[in-house]
């Protein structure tokens, strides 16, 4: 979930003055849904809306991209050369690449490994290069949004929690405001133990709107 800038305005302008990106509060809107199916918003955030009792509609666009578009995915790595013989004469078109997060590693050849590609130095000192300097030559993951739409963030399902990422603990699910001792056993409980973690206390009992953002991985 991406929580998303709250703008209001003292003077709402009139529907006829809505132009595609801007934000501003009017209550006499309702939330609509796209064509695709990619939005649903009420008109103080980005999204689709409609007018109350008339069919005219404003687009706020979603900046996380619609159904259909593909992302490549960034992660820890630690790439090394594949040296070619015995005496380890350097065949500097051939990269092997581990990754942290464990998993298979994968060997990129001449043809997929980029003309300007230099080894970082991270890697080179022998440490793990940071998912910022990954090349697209050497994600292992592809990601495609199946559908984009934006909520409360206190509307947050048990599925939609536990898609988040949290950890499960013995019975439960961790406690990322004391991740030692304790642990939630609502999956959403353990999720706003997270959000506050990283956005301050009081963050989730703000309950902003969110974009939510689904995907599915392209096998490669």
């Amino acid at each position: 979930m991406k929580r998303q800038p709250y703008v209001s305005v003292s003077n709402p302008p009139r529907f006829s003055d809505v132009e595609a990106g801007d934000v501003f509060v009017c209550p006499d809107f309702a939330p609509t849904t796209s064509a695709r199916g990619s939005v649903l918003a009420e008109c103080e955030r980005p999204g689709i809306y409609h007018c109350m009792g008339q069919k005219q509609f404003a687009e706020k666009h979603s900046p996380y991209g619609v159904p259909g578009d593909r992302l490549w995915v960034r992660e820890t790595w630690n790439p090394r050369i594949v040296h070619s013989c015995f005496d380890m004469a350097c065949d500097c078109e051939t990269v092997r690449v581990e990754y942290q997060a464990g998993g298979d590693g994968k060997t990129f050849y001449g043809e997929k490994v980029a003309d300007e590609w230099t080894m970082p130095q991270a890697a080179i000192k022998g440490r793990q290069v940071p998912s910022l300097h990954m090349p697209r030559w050497a994600s292992r993951l592809l990601l495609e949004v199946t559908g984009v739409r934006v909520e409360r963030l206190n509307d947050c399902s048990e599925a939609d929690a536990i898609a988040e990422g949290i950890a499960p603990e013995l019975d439960g699910w961790t406690d990322y405001g004391n991740p030692s001792c304790q642990m939630c056993v609502n999956p959403v409980d353990s999720y706003r133990t997270l959000w506050n973690s990283i956005n301050g206390a009081g963050a989730w009992a703000a309950n902003p709107w969110v974009w939510v953002v689904e995907f599915t991985q392209v096998r490669l």
